[in-house]
């Protein structure tokens, strides 16, 4: 199947933006996107593929930093009296300095084929590593962002590509240390590669814009970039209140939180994302509601960093748009991240089902966080819609009934086992844009890009 000339699909049960509908008709377009879809069509007609069970929309991972796949499940081991965010980062440092384009390459396209089989379709590609291993710019200043892009390509998968403003080591240092080297950028730079990327021809490429960390950027960068980027339509991210430390330092600084200093510089709008948004109070969270800009919940990762648990009530209670992301790619699978989304919740407040809202009539953990994830996705990615509706990019995970973890369970449970039932095999297939890019689990040149994979790791860790 090829996704061109109005192909069709038929699925008994597909989830489109609302929650599940019965017998719907799929035509894609010739561009890889949906042209039509069709709920209540009791039949299959001729020439359709027919899905066997159910069918849902991919998600979009909304944050990664793809080079840290080389360091998954390597710093799981305390040396010293002490161990958190703040030395973990030190020991990826090492990492970052060591990795050339080549094999930036490599581990990108392993971590994009583990997160299509993971049922992620589009990764937004939170981008500092710019430079050589010496600090100095490539005689293309983009070849590691070309990396990423050729690696998404090789695989298929859809990419938002940031380039990321990074030019000090904190809020009291006006400087980078030296195992920073590789991330300096200025205003200007990001803008200038944000915009060669929106311009360059990769497909499923899209281009955004990111501001590392208020501790990263200075308040005048951070106001040129505003400035450059005022008629920027596409995505802007920034990591915010991921440590306690760095909140105390912010106040110190400045006077004010995190988020509260950006609501205050008036910065927030609905193309901005707060990637962790850990440490918050109500007021804040206030704020971002009222600007329209969401928050990028990151829980596998947040749990390995010992970063702590957000206000999830809050911030469900504000109904401020919510998306995932697998950050440092200690877990590459949606229903992990949204289990343990809901699960952190649940052990810090001793209570079930945190997220359900039975009173707006959605009892089912499970599908309200999917169907906000899903929802979404579109803005945190830069894309014009996403789901499964006509106009958005004909993106699909085909449910495998004969799943071990899915048997016997009803079709009106099957999202609630798919998440809260594990371990959840890989998807059956992955369709992106049209065409089918995952089949019986596997990628076509899944065992060329492991092979590479391992080279790679091989090299950086012998």
């Amino acid at each position: 199947m090829n996704g061109q000339g109005g192909h069709l699909l038929w699925a008994p049960r597909a989830w489109l933006p609302g929650g599940w509908h019965g017998n719907v008709l799929l035509r894609i377009g010739s561009d890889g996107r949906w042209a039509e879809v069709s709920p209540g069509v009791a039949e299959p007609p001729a020439g359709a593929t027919v899905i066997e069970f159910a069918l849902l929309p991919g998600l979009v991972n909304a944050h990664s930093h793809a080079f840290q796949r080389a360091f998954a499940g390597l710093a799981e081991r305390r040396e010293s009296p002490s161990d958190d965010f703040w030395s973990w980062r030190d020991r990826m440092y090492r990492v970052a300095l060591r990795i050339d384009a080549a094999q930036l390459r490599a581990i990108a396209a392993q971590l994009f084929v583990e997160l299509l089989q993971g049922g992620y379709t589009q990764v937004c590609e939170f981008n500092y590593l710019q430079h050589d291993t010496t600090g100095q710019a490539y005689a293309d200043p983009l070849a590691l962002s070309w990396a990423l892009a050729d690696a998404a390509a090789d695989v298929g998968i859809g990419l938002t590509l940031m380039p990321a403003l990074y030019e000090r080591a904190g809020f009291a240092q006006p400087a980078l240390r030296d195992d920073q080297r590789r991330f300096a950028t200025s205003a200007g730079s990001v803008w200038a590669a944000a915009t060669a990327i929106a311009a360059h021809r990769h497909p499923q490429l899209n281009s955004g814009l990111v501001i590392h960390s208020l501790r990263a950027a200075s308040p005048a960068s951070i106001a040129e970039l505003q400035r450059l980027a005022q008629s920027f339509a596409g995505p802007i991210h920034i990591h915010v209140a991921e440590q306690q430390a760095e909140v105390a330092d912010c106040v110190a600084v400045t006077g004010l939180r995190p988020i509260e200093w950006l609501a205050k510089q008036n910065l927030l709008d609905p193309r901005w994302h707060l990637v962790h948004a850990t440490h918050t109070v109500p007021s804040e969270i206030d704020a971002v509601a009222r600007s329209g800009a969401g928050v990028v919940i990151c829980p596998s990762t947040e749990a390995n960093l010992g970063d702590g648990l957000c206000d999830l009530p809050g911030w469900l209670d504000a109904a401020v748009p919510l998306t995932i992301g697998s950050d440092s790619h200690v877990t590459r699978d949606w229903r992990e991240e949204l289990r343990w989304l809901d699960y952190g919740q649940r052990i810090a407040l001793r209570q079930r089902n945190v997220s359900a809202a039975p009173q707006t009539g959605q009892p089912s953990t499970a599908e309200r966080l999917f169907g906000l994830v899903a929802s979404a996705g579109a803005a945190a990615a830069g894309e014009p819609l996403w789901g499964i509706a006509v106009g958005a990019r004909a993106d699909a995970l085909v449910v495998d009934s004969q799943a071990s973890h899915l048997l016997g369970v009803p079709a009106s449970r099957a999202l609630d086992a798919m998440v809260f039932s594990s371990p959840a095999q890989p998807w059956r297939d992955v369709m992106v844009a049209g065409h089918w890019v995952i089949r019986d689990r596997r990628h076509a040149q899944g065992d060329a890009i492991a092979q590479r994979f391992g080279q790679a790791m091989t090299e950086l860790w012998s």
